[in-house]
């Protein structure tokens, strides 16, 4: 890009058009879909290096990561404001470019319309999003496969919370993606003009596989805020731990959503919710992400506690990281294959009687992935932004894993 601007019209390589990432659960940094199987995220050094020196036994548990590209805000023909990415010349992997379009595109965005109150004034309401995206049909430069682009329209009910405090079930994608998004626009539009180029990493899509992606999304850890931050920072931080289930359980829920078979739609949580957790909530919460309103996926647990249990091993041998703010997502799809279901018994139905799930014992493979994600806040020794060394593996981390997989098994043995 060296000598010519990101608008420049003589540039003939193909650009991208980054759009929201409808299933980014929780977190405040906007995730962009690049492809089918690749997200971007702003770059922040720290998560670069991270990425860039992970230890080999942490790599089946993180995003795979794909490198940096640039990218830079302009407007379409009607105002609205759009986040192209430009593809670097280095980029010889032509999987990667599922999504290419080219100044020729026709693309609209309408209809955007946002709600900023709620009953407490807080940040979290938000209400209907739609979105509508015309394209021509466009020819993938890589295999010359033809690709059409068809309307897509996502509406989400208010994340206003009942009298009692509960969160109404929503229809369709969750928002939260969307949010941020939006924040993230307005960011970047009061800051800085079109020209300005800005990286964003490259990740996989860790979700692209599913048809209904249940996603759970855990602030891992006892310690939220990173070593820069500041006191003011600090102590908002400590705060929010001692008030929720990262300061008893090492875990607290950050987002989520799950697919409800019986009416088609996703439950969706906020991190809002999650703070508001007692330990027994969570336990319930759990429950209620491995519902998919018909029955309980017990077939489910065997291979999540699997992979937590791997996970934990691996953590333990890494000594000087903290995983400070980080996050731990656990997947699985809502689409199953037939099972045989199992009505729960007398003290499990009075137990979750809001939940209305019979057990469901699989007798296939339930793929499910557990992954770790957001680096931002990482230190290691080694790394370049370095504040303090710290000796031994990441003991809050450890702590929040033990009590999720004891609570996964006590779901699994029906306690």
């Amino acid at each position: 890009m060296v000598g010519k601007s990101p608008l420049d019209p003589s540039d003939t390589r193909k650009v991208v058009l980054l759009e929201p990432f409808v299933h980014q659960v929780g977190g405040h940094m906007s995730m962009m879909k690049y492809d089918e199987h690749t997200v971007c995220k702003p770059l922040v050094s720290q998560e670069q290096w991270f990425y860039e020196s992970l230890p080999l036994a942490m790599r089946q548990f993180t995003p795979q990561y794909k490198g940096i590209i640039s990218v830079h805000l302009k407007k379409d023909s009607l105002g609205n404001l759009n986040l192209i990415a430009s593809p670097s010349l280095q980029m010889e992997n032509c999987s990667l470019l599922d999504n290419t379009i080219n100044e020729s595109s026709v693309t609209i965005w309408h209809k955007c319309k946002w709600a900023t109150t709620s009953s407490n004034g807080s940040e979290h309401a938000f209400v209907k999003w739609s979105h509508t995206q015309l394209t021509k049909t466009l020819k993938d430069s890589c295999s010359g496969k033809m690709l059409l682009r068809t309307d897509l329209q996502y509406h989400t009910d208010s994340l206003l919370e009942d009298a009692n405090g509960n969160q109404p079930e929503r229809n369709s994608y969750n928002p939260w993606g969307l949010h941020c998004h939006r924040q993230h626009l307005n960011r970047m539009s009061s800051k800085y003009n079109e020209n300005k180029l800005h990286q964003f990493l490259l990740l996989e899509n860790v979700v692209s596989k599913y048809n209904y992606p249940c996603i759970l999304d855990l602030k891992m850890g006892t310690r939220q805020h990173g070593d820069d931050a500041s006191e003011e920072k600090k102590a908002r931080h400590i705060k929010k731990c001692e008030q929720s289930t990262s300061g008893s359980l090492g875990v607290r829920i950050c987002g989520m959503q799950v697919y409800q078979a019986d009416t088609g739609q996703f439950l969706c949580k906020d991190k809002y919710y999650g703070r508001k957790l007692t330990p027994e909530g969570f336990r319930q919460t759990l429950h209620q992400f491995l519902c998919n309103g018909n029955h309980l996926r017990m077939d489910l647990l065997e291979p999540i506690i699997l992979q937590l249990k791997a996970l934990l091993s691996v953590i333990r041998k890494q000594s000087s990281y903290r995983f400070y703010s980080s996050s731990l997502l656990i997947i699985y799809d809502g689409l199953e294959n037939k099972e045989n279901a199992t009505p729960l018994d007398n003290h499990l139905q009075g137990h979750f009687q809001k939940t209305y799930c019979t057990m469901s014992h699989g007798t296939g493979h339930s793929k499910v992935d557990v992954r770790m994600i957001d680096f931002a806040h990482t230190t290691f020794k080694g790394s370049k932004c370095n504040h303090t060394t710290y000796d031994g593996p990441d003991h809050g981390y450890i702590f929040g894993l033990e009590n999720l997989i004891k609570i996964l098994q006590n779901l699994s043995e029906g306690k």
